[in-house]
């Protein structure tokens, strides 16, 4: 079996040459860059199977990094796993709403990042493609795409936006805790606050207007989506 390719965006070279270490010893193919413009360029030109990204980049920054990934077909579902000194809640939620997969602060132990790492290319393994376009009331989402209309009209969402409405949509008339949305969402154990997901679902129902009354609060519980 060929072995996973890990590409590794992180500017301080003695860190970055830590987790190249690390990573090669546990058997991937790990690859670096030393700045945003050089992790595109080496991400189209070869997918990696997962990215850790340095949010701290001189440049463009890691935010934009992970936005344009998460942007294009290609590396759409590659998990991202944000390696940064920046542990406060609004860094981890702004990661979060560019499509961030994990979040790892500095100083960080090797074997938990490894762990991570592993966790993450687990859950895409197991994960089988969805790609089949779903109409739900006047909503249409096509999971291929990465787009959503609404009564024909295109919406700009935001990577978690994108996928905790699509969650919602495959499954109308389920009742979700905040916990499994996160789950269903962004694997086990990610460090957000049920504080951070009704700010998601909040900005997701003000992007689709009248629609956004088909995400419905239950009341102690969480959310569902209104069946048809």
């Amino acid at each position: 079996m060929a072995k996973e390719k890990i590409l590794v965006v992180e500017d301080e070279e003695d860190i970055q040459s830590l987790v190249l270490f690390n990573l090669t010893r546990e058997g991937y193919r790990a690859v670096g860059a030393d700045s945003g413009e050089k992790a595109l360029e080496a991400a189209r030109a070869e997918p990696p199977d997962l990215v850790i990204l340095d949010l701290m980049l001189p440049g463009m920054d890691g935010l934009e990094v992970c936005r344009r990934l998460k942007a294009e077909a290609r590396t759409a579902n590659v998990p991202i796993v944000m390696l940064t000194a920046k542990g406060e809640e609004t860094d981890i939620v702004a990661g979060l709403e560019v499509g961030a997969d994990d979040y790892v602060t500095k100083p960080f132990s090797p074997r938990v990042l490894i762990a991570r790492v592993r966790a993450n290319l687990r859950k895409r393994r197991r994960e089988e493609p969805e790609t089949a376009a779903i109409k739900v009331h006047d909503l249409s989402i096509d999971p291929s795409r990465r787009e959503v209309r609404v009564a024909g009209k295109p919406l700009d969402l935001t990577a978690t936006e994108f996928a905790l409405l699509l969650f919602l949509a495959r499954r109308p008339g389920w009742v979700f805790t905040r916990a499994q949305i996160i789950d269903g969402t962004k694997g086990d154990d990610y460090p957000v606050t049920d504080r951070a997901v009704d700010v998601q679902v909040l900005g997701l129902r003000r992007k689709l207007g009248e629609a956004g009354d088909y995400i419905e609060t239950v009341r102690g519980v969480g959310y569902r989506f209104k069946e048809a």
